[in-house]
């Protein structure tokens, strides 16, 4: 019977963490023939497959067709659709002419209205786009389309589908700034990816307290909610935004994230593609929009300011569980008077001794040890082991979750080999003392510095609860412990693989720290096994077996393609020309043009790429007969102490992009591109004084318009500008025969690439 009890709890914390990962999104989706006042899926995808066809960043034709497809679409379902333009410099000093789409389901009251909000740009110059952001603006079509079936809206309803915002946000700049509309906006949903599948995630954004909103998202009641406030805490953190960020920021509006994350190798890449998509987490998108246009489409808009905030998180049945902030000293002060009466309370009924208490820390400190140890170092040796992965910027690889599965089974194979060798099922409940301890030491730090995270106290209290079972009996049922620990396995199972998916595997070491304190809580049933060598060795069987996975799935094919890059930059001052790449490892593709012999590559800014990525090896090419840009210096002055300069730079050929630098100790005290001032900063005296290399500034072209400049500087300085030229033509330009990639091989994302560049220097 005690072997019995044994293999079903093991089966049912098993089903737990299984539960834990498939109870947070559809396990399928809506078909074509869905009721018409249904959210449909597949009537989704229909449009995902116009807008996602291929890549359509600003300035292509498919740019121009994708616009033209999304208000056909408003217009079918009897909309006016508009088109604002306007140029965009943004805060990362990239300047475009964006064209947003946008449209106006009138209310029937006079009041704030709710906004939905997506982009259709796709990023420069591979990615197709599909997830990224066709999903959005497809969620948005449907879902209005759905609801105006069956409802009449008291909010106004503002459909916003951005342009530009792959470049720095600058079609919610545009509109947000600009458009009179922004005025009457209450909240914003924004419908965004991150990858092509999972679940999910809601980021309530707010420049007060969140209670207001997350009270407003469960009134609501969506049927998949997946979000908590750590998330929020943590992606403030980092240098991700989105649309609604200009929202929140410029016009001092809320508003719901919704975007999923897995997948992530596919992000900005040619495989972000129809094909990509999970057609489960398009369902999951579409779970959300329904019941929030029905809810905030009546709702107050206008009361959603709050000073306080919610610690929120997402649990089955419930949906989301919330308190406020000024609870959050309360309940870990229960929490530990609680640990306290606990441990006097054992030690007098002789359940708890001291001295176990002592040693049972020392197998939860060995295993917290190994486990950020393991976290730490596996992706530095994999790139070691496996230098292809370095090619895979965003640090997530085709068989990453093969490794999050490996790191978590080889922490549990540790856990129950320590344990076997430093505990027995009779001691278990004087070294559950240990991993509670551990937990309460994080919610005291949580408390204090990151408040959003304080729902890690549920789970203790459940751990206490365990810990008040084992006291009052000796043997335990596991079953009914099982039940105690299933909070704690439901909650933070999937945090295991979330931080590594969405911030690359580098993160590891989250996924491994998470398993070994899972461990701890779940001690209460763990701890009794007798034979943990035996199930040692299973884990560690487990873990090998995900690692073999991994290894064979480490290579490039078809399905698997190995990103890789190629340029072409001319230099018309010094009439030479270089072959250049980002490359680490060369291919049968880029060796024709560089070569094993090619020098490595100077250190150089030239080009931004949002990971640093820098580039690796250089080769000299031939001089092509690319024409260069007309500079027509209209205006060159002194007034004063400033000398004044208007300039004209007209491409002779098509092009993409411009990108200015300058020597980073210089400074202009004023500059203005194409009738756009440098905003300056409330510290900065000169514009782009706050530059943290010598950048200035990218314009983006879309219609191929002239680029006019207008600046000052002191007038005893001696400036020079350099720019470069782009276009994102290199496979298909006739002064070239570079051939279309191996179907094992796609474009390098997050750089220039594919790229015909020419380099130009104005001096002053």
């Amino acid at each position: 019977m005690k072997n019995f009890s044994h293999k079903v709890s093991f089966l049912l914390i098993a089903a737990l963490v299984y539960y834990s990962f498939k109870s947070i999104m559809p396990n399928d989706f809506s078909k074509s023939d869905a009721p018409l006042e249904q959210f449909s899926t597949e009537r989704a995808l229909i449009q995902i497959s116009q807008i996602a066809e291929e890549p359509h960043y600003g300035g292509t034709k498919a740019h121009t067709k994708v616009r033209e497809y999304i208000i056909t679409e408003l217009e079918k379902i009897g909309l006016k659709a508009e088109v604002q333009e306007g140029y965009s410099l943004t805060q990362w000093n990239n300047m475009t002419k964006v064209k947003n789409v946008i449209a106006r389901i009138k209310g029937t009251e006079n009041s704030k209205a709710l906004l939905l909000l997506s982009h259709y740009d796709s990023n420069p110059h591979s990615a197709v786009g599909a997830s990224d952001a066709a999903s959005g603006v497809a969620t948005i079509l449907e879902g209005i389309r759905a609801y105006l079936t069956n409802n009449k809206p008291k909010n106004d309803i503002i459909i916003v589908i951005t342009d530009g915002e792959e470049l720095g946000l600058s079609g919610a700049d545009v509109f947000v700034n600009q458009h009179p509309w922004a005025k009457d906006v209450g909240l914003v949903l924004n419908f965004e990816a991150r990858g092509s599948g999972g679940p999910s995630f809601m980021f309530a954004e707010t420049n007060g307290g969140n209670s207001k909103l997350i009270k407003g998202f469960k009134k609501a009641h969506p049927e998949y909610p997946v979000s908590n406030s750590l998330l929020y805490s943590i992606y403030k953190l980092l240098p991700n935004d989105t649309d609604l960020t200009v929202f929140k920021n410029d016009g001092n509006i809320d508003g719901f994230n919704f975007a999923f994350i897995d997948d992530h190798y596919d992000y900005h890449t040619a495989n972000d593609n129809y094909a990509n998509l999970d057609r489960n987490t398009l369902e999951h998108q579409g779970s959300y929009i329904m019941p929030l246009l029905k809810y905030f489409g009546g709702a107050d808009l206008s009361d959603l300011k709050s000073e306080n905030d919610h610690v929120f998180f997402n649990f089955p049945i419930f949906n989301m569980i919330s308190y406020p902030f000024t609870l959050v000293y309360p309940m870990l002060l229960i929490g530990l008077v609680a640990f306290g009466w606990l441990l006097v309370y054992g030690v007098r009924r002789k359940r708890l001794q001291v001295n176990e208490i002592f040693k049972g820390f020392i197998p939860f400190l060995i295993l917290f040890l190994f486990s950020g140890l393991i976290g730490y170092f596996t992706w530095p040796l994999l790139k070691v082991m496996y230098p292809s992965y370095k090619e895979i910027l965003h640090g997530f690889t085709y068989n990453g979750h093969w490794y999050i599965a490996f790191i978590a089974f080889l922490v549990l194979g540790i856990a129950f080999l320590v344990y076997h060798k430093f505990s027995k099922p009779e001691i278990t409940v004087s070294h559950l003392v240990a991993p509670i301890s551990f937990w309460l030491i994080i919610n005291i730090a949580l408390a204090l510095y990151l408040k959003g995270a304080a729902f890690f106290i549920i789970p203790v209290y459940f751990a206490l609860f365990a810990l008040f079972i084992c006291i009052r009996q000796k043997k335990p049922s596991l079953v009914a412990m099982c039940l105690v620990c299933a909070p704690a396995i439901i909650m933070f199972t999937p945090f295991i693989e979330m931080f590594p998916v969405g911030l690359g595997l580098e993160m590891l070491i989250t996924g491994s720290a998470f398993t070994a304190l899972l461990f701890g809580l779940t001690l209460p049933v763990l701890g009794f096994y007798n034979r943990k060598k035996l199930v040692s060795y299973i884990m560690f069987a487990v873990a090998l077996a995900c690692f073999v996975t991994a290894h064979f799935k480490s290579g490039f094919d078809e399905t698997r393609q190995k990103p890789n890059s190629l340029m072409y930059v001319y230099d018309a001052d010094t009439n030479a020309a270089n072959w250049l790449t980002y490359d680490t490892k060369l291919d049968n593709w880029t060796r024709p043009f560089i070569d094993e012999n090619a020098e490595t590559a100077p250190s150089t800014d030239i080009m931004y790429s949002k990971y640093g990525t820098g580039f690796t090896y250089s080769k000299k090419a031939e001089n092509k007969a690319l024409p260069i840009p007309i500079i027509d210096i209209s205006k060159d002055t002194i007034i004063g102490e400033k000398r004044m300069v208007s300039l004209c730079v007209t491409p002779q050929r098509y092009v993409n992009r411009f990108e200015f630098f300058a020597d980073k100790q210089f400074n202009f005290n004023s500059f203005n591109i194409n009738g756009v001032d440098k905003k300056l900063y409330e510290s900065e005296e000169f514009a782009f004084e706050s530059r943290r290399s010598s950048r200035l500034f990218a314009f983006f072209m879309n219609d191929q318009e002239p680029l006019n400049l207008e600046f000052s500087f002191p007038k005893d300085e001696k400036p020079s500008l350099q720019f470069y030229e782009s276009s994102f033509d290199l496979l298909t330009n006739e002064l070239f025969d570079v051939p279309e990639r191996a179907k094992d091989m796609i474009p390098k994302p997050f750089v220039l690439n594919d790229a015909v560049v020419v380099k130009k220097e104005l001096r002053f």
